[in-house]
């Protein structure tokens, strides 16, 4: 035990010590007094590792005979019974990084992560559920509304909604006290393509050297299917002889079996069959492949389509639009081949069918317009002599 050496304050001594983060020596301060008839001798600090003094150490000496300040090792059980309480608590950012545990195959969350973190995890995402209050989510949305991000403040609030249901469904919290209100949204945009470009497109598809690519939105443009649904499509489920498709775990819920058309059989039976189970596989043949983004928008540009097509879901909507157009199918045979959830979300083509409809009525006009211009026409019979 290093030498103990007085210094001209009552009750405080240093002992020298190898100096921490440097060479040489520095002086680590002591102080001795009594409470409760009992002597206490604490360590305060170091001399450069603390900025600690001999005058600092009398300070803290008396504060400690006043009772105005507690040890260095109260502080410490102190802080460590803080953190202790906090890891019980389910606060709103515990809550999110336990949604991504319990969802890990979930590819959307690598997104919606960064968008926690930025606009949730600073601002509230240290409080529990019940401490929110609906100013602390409206100077959110307002914060980002201000900066025209309104549809950004619809996501994020989608989000910290998802996550107080997932802990309230969970059992780890009570439910709130009030509604979460989401900035409604006019985006339910509805992509279409003239037959002129829908011929480039499908030259541009032909010609393109990644015909993977090219397949993928092909399967978009013929069946509707989503681009996730298609990327995680298994051999097994394509019933050639019976001619559906399985789609495991849609959008919508439930797993779902649509009709296979003549064009979507023509493209699965010229992709080449490997040893792996998916359809499109990544660089590994027992997993799906990932992303092809790079060819599509190769593609969709090479087909000199608008800059905000998207390059497979929005063929999901010109197939929706082509058939709600044609006048030959009903919105709920629609919605079925969509594998939507609710008949909302297929009402958006209803006004496409309507229009065809209103062409077939108009036929009738034409038709009787016809038959009266032929009837005048007719030439009268010649009476008899």
């Amino acid at each position: 035990m290093p030498k103990r050496m007085k210094t001209k304050y009552p009750g405080v001594f240093f002992r020298e010590a190898d100096r921490i983060g440097g060479n040489g020596i520095e002086k680590v301060y002591y102080i001795v007094f009594k409470k409760d008839g009992k002597v206490i001798e604490e360590k305060v600090g170091r001399q450069f590792a603390d900025d600690m003094t001999p005058a600092r150490a009398a300070g803290i000496r008396a504060d400690r005979i006043e009772g105005k300040r507690e040890s260095r090792k109260e502080i410490r059980e102190q802080e460590a019974e803080r953190k202790l309480a906090e890891a019980g608590k389910w606060t709103v950012a515990r809550l999110w990084d336990k949604y991504c545990e319990t969802f890990p195959a979930n590819k959307i969350l690598k997104y919606e992560k960064r968008k926690f973190d930025v606009h949730l995890r600073e601002s509230i995402g240290g409080k529990e559920p019940h401490e929110l209050l609906p100013l602390d989510v409206d100077r959110i949305r307002l914060g980002l509304e201000k900066r025209g991000k309104r549809t950004t403040a619809a996501r994020i609030l989608e989000l910290l909604r998802r996550t107080i249901n997932f802990g309230t469904k969970k059992g780890l919290i009570a439910p709130i006290d009030f509604k979460i209100e989401i900035p409604r949204l006019n985006n339910q945009t509805t992509e279409d393509l003239t037959a002129d470009q829908l011929n480039r497109l499908l030259g541009a598809m032909n010609a393109d050297k990644d015909q993977t690519a090219a397949n993928v939105m092909r399967i978009a443009l013929y069946s509707g299917m989503r681009r996730s649904e298609i990327l995680k499509l298994q051999w097994a489920d394509i019933d050639f002889q019976r001619g559906f498709i399985t789609i495991r775990n849609p959008k919508g819920g439930r797993d779902q079996s649509i009709p296979m058309n003549d064009a979507v059989r023509s493209v699965f039976e010229n992709i080449q069959q490997r040893d792996g189970q998916y359809v499109f596989p990544g660089k590994k043949p027992r997993e799906p492949l990932t992303d092809c983004r790079k060819s599509l928008i190769r593609i969709k540009k090479a087909a000199g389509l608008p800059e905000h097509f998207r390059p497979v879901h929005g063929l999901r909507h010109v197939y929706a639009s082509m058939l709600a157009s044609s006048g030959q199918v009903d919105m709920y045979t629609l919605q079925r081949l969509l594998t939507h959830k609710s008949p909302l979300m297929t009402q958006r083509y209803a006004h496409l069918r309507d229009e065809s409809l209103k062409k077939a009525s108009n036929l009738v006009g034409d038709i009787i317009g016809g038959i009266e211009q032929k009837k005048g026409e007719v030439e009268p019979v010649a009476k008899k002599a």
